[in-house]
């Protein structure tokens, strides 16, 4: 096969499953878009988990609905259909939901679950693409999706049904995630690690508590004192009430010596109404605000009160860029 021809094949595959998605996304506008409605109201008020099942390569798409759900604040586990007879429907309880993959809806190792689903008033939801198949019609949500050619030119590998289970897996996870108000705050306690931990770190995770701060009657050379006993290339200038001033830097200090005074107030040197951030500021924004104003401090405050400071390296060290 030619470079030609290959990239052919390539282009044909992106089109068809592209097509596929385009299909499922017209539909949602109809019946389909009903049904996954109620499903996520019903899973909504429901106490217990989604379970997912599935078998061959709907069953590899299914595992990654669950991860998906229980990531996004669904608690959810997966169940292999030819397991659940041998004890696994244990793991099913009446308060749960079964979410079933099936295209054809015909895979006979679902019997057991199906039925177990009918016998303890388990609700059901069934991803199929055959509304009359045992599957869909033994479902309380049938999820109907549109039958579209596989992306295999012999039409017999899953690729475009594959790509649109998951895509309506994911609309039902989404839909389910933004009903919950689930929030990026939610999201990090199930994803504290790796770069995806990293840019969900707050100021307030990252700060530290011993900050480098002087009253607003100290002369400045207590100020560079006090500022070169931290490490954050920063000291902050406080009133009475110990609201936050102004900032000294080492640029504020080198242009103090160019005025020849080092025994002024510090307030006289210092940049006052300076960039600060809230406890709760996203890491990644405090990253591009400091690119943004060539700094590489800022002091964390509440009500114009400091409690902590954040240095660029420690977001580095912590991977968010």
């Amino acid at each position: 096969m030619s470079d030609t021809h290959l990239r052919d094949s390539l282009r044909r595959t992106v089109q068809l499953e592209a097509d596929g998605l385009v299909a499922l996304r017209d539909a949602l506008d109809g019946v389909l878009g009903d049904t996954l409605i109620a499903a996520t109201r019903m899973m909504l008020g429901k106490s217990g988990r989604c379970v997912v099942t599935g078998m061959g390569k709907s069953g590899h798409v299914g595992r990654k609905i669950a991860a998906t759900l229980a990531s996004t604040g669904t608690a959810s586990h997966f169940v292999h259909p030819a397991e659940a007879s041998h004890g696994d429907l244990g793991m099913i309880r009446p308060e749960d939901v079964i979410l079933a993959l099936s295209w054809s809806g015909a895979a006979p190792e679902l019997a057991s679950i199906i039925g177990y689903a009918h016998r303890f008033g388990v609700k059901l939801v069934a991803i199929t693409s055959v509304a009359d198949s045992a599957l869909g019609k033994a479902a309380d949500y049938p999820l109907i999706l549109p039958r579209m050619p596989e992306a295999c030119p012999n039409g017999l590998a899953p690729t475009t049904s594959t790509t649109m289970q998951l895509a309506i897996g994911d609309a039902f996870a989404m839909g389910l995630l933004e009903a919950r108000g689930f929030s990026a705050a939610d999201f990090r306690v199930f994803h504290p690690g790796g770069k995806l931990g990293a840019q969900l770190l707050r100021a307030s995770d990252l700060m530290h508590a011993d900050m480098p701060l002087v009253a607003e009657d100290a002369t400045l050379g207590e100020a560079i004192v006090t500022m070169t006993s931290k490490p954050f290339g920063t000291g902050g200038v406080v009133d009475g009430e110990g609201r936050l001033l102004g900032v000294i830097t080492d640029g504020d200090i080198r242009r103090a010596f160019r005025k020849g005074f080092v025994d002024r107030p510090a307030v006289e040197a210092m940049t006052r109404n300076p960039i600060v951030a809230a406890p709760d500021s996203m890491a990644p924004d405090l990253v591009a605000q400091m690119n943004d104003r060539r700094i590489t401090s800022m002091f964390v405050v509440v009500d114009g009160v400091p409690k902590g400071v954040i240095h660029l390296h420690d977001l580095l060290r912590a991977g968010v860029v």
